[in-house]
């Protein structure tokens, strides 16, 4: 690409002989007053950067077919198939493996990873943290925001090889409308995958939190246990397969959001529109991980199970692959009534955030009731395939 072209729409290149813009780059995806430091990469023809973006503050970034709305701030490191929305912020050292969206106003300190994640907005990351294959909720604004302690790990990789370990911290049907508790999880802690917490809870620093907990549970040294790896390897599965149908439930529940709240409030703006292509890709792809996931789940507990193949494990690695098509084709019965009303506020030139913040609590009940019926349809549809394993219901 031309960097003179760039710089005719406003684009600031500081150092340009240092900078490397694929000739795949549309410049037309990039808006006004980006600034991009010496050193940084940018690639890939469904890269977007919105106005007022920042590339490479603190260090060089390596910009890989990512989606930024308006004002976000990447400071350094590798970020790739990942969307970033208005204000969100990543520090330096980072490296964002793709299907990640950051929601507004969230953000990471320096030497961050992730991947598969999703934090919902104002919600931060401390420092040299691993958080990969999570979902975090929770919390009102930038001064109420659910946070992540510096040296948290959330464990995604068991013994046993398999990865369908995705936790969530909140959740979507509630978390949307930007209402419920903040989420703590303590810092030089962790999380070993797949756990599910409601909103309002509590680790303290350096617990590693392997069981769920309830709205507004505490999880501390004196109630955390170290379960026997042996007999987690089969007495825990059904629970993982709940985790994973209820995570797969959630996604669906936030597709359906971007798709028929977020659409019209994107849309309305510069370059909203491929910015929302751009999240209903991501999502897309965190649900296809999930659902791969959990049938390669299914073949390793027939395979490496140590055991004789019971008729059940059979049936069950047969079945978990209905199981995940059914969830991923699940159809979304929209609430015309709440999209209305949600909506509403985009025709006015209302902003996303400002919009949500301001409906009427008649009408957030509505909204979570439809989203937990988009979420209870691809429950039934996951759970319906799979049969009865190790002696409880999956």
């Amino acid at each position: 690409m031309n960097h003179e072209s760039l710089a005719a729409r406003g684009v600031r290149l500081i150092g340009p002989d240092t900078i490397e813009i694929g000739p795949e780059v549309d410049p037309e995806r990039i808006g006004e007053g980006v600034v991009i430091h010496p050193g940084c990469r940018v690639r890939g023809a469904a890269t977007l950067i919105g106005p007022g973006c920042e590339l490479g503050a603190e260090a060089p970034v390596t910009l890989d077919g990512c989606a930024l709305g308006a004002n976000v701030a990447l400071a350094g490191g590798y970020v790739a198939g990942s969307v970033f929305l208005d204000e969100a912020s990543v520090g330096s050292a980072a490296q964002i493996r793709p299907a990640c969206l950051l929601e507004e106003h969230a953000g990471a300190a320096h030497a961050v990873g992730l991947k598969q994640t999703i934090l919902f907005p104002y919600a931060q990351l401390g420092s040299l943290i691993n958080f990969c294959d999570v979902l975090l909720a929770g919390g009102t604004s930038r001064k109420n925001h659910s946070e992540v302690g510096s040296g948290f790990i959330h464990f995604n990789y068991t013994p046993r090889g398999d990865k369908a370990t995705a936790s969530a911290f909140g959740d979507v049907p509630r978390g949307v409308f930007l209402r419920e508790p903040r989420i703590f999880l303590g810092g030089q802690g962790g999380a070993a995958g797949p756990v599910r917490t409601g909103f309002g809870t509590f680790t303290a620093a350096g617990v590693i939190l392997r069981e769920d907990l309830a709205d507004g549970e505490t999880a501390n040294f004196l109630n955390t246990t170290q379960p026997d790896a042996d007999a987690d390897r089969e007495a825990r599965l059904p629970r993982k397969v709940r985790h994973n149908i209820e995570y797969l439930a959630d996604l669906a529940a936030l597709r359906a959001w971007y798709d028929l709240v977020r659409r019209p409030y994107l849309e309305a703006r510069p370059l909203g529109a491929p910015l929302l292509d751009a999240a209903l890709t991501v999502i897309d792809a965190a649900r296809t991980e999930r659902a791969k996931r959990l049938v390669e789940l299914a073949g390793l507990v027939t395979i490496r199970s140590g055991r004789p193949s019971t008729p059940a494990r059979l049936q069950f690695q047969r079945h978990a692959t209905d199981a995940a098509d059914a969830m991923l084709g699940c159809a979304v019965r929209p609430d015309d009534g709440f999209i209305a009303a949600a909506t509403a506020p985009a025709q006015a030139g209302t902003g996303y955030l400002d919009a949500i913040a301001a409906l009427p609590s008649d009408i957030v009940d509505r909204g979570v009731a439809w989203l937990q019926g988009v979420a209870a349809d691809v429950r039934r549809a996951g759970a319906a395939p799979i049969p009865r394993l190790a002696g409880a219901p999956v």
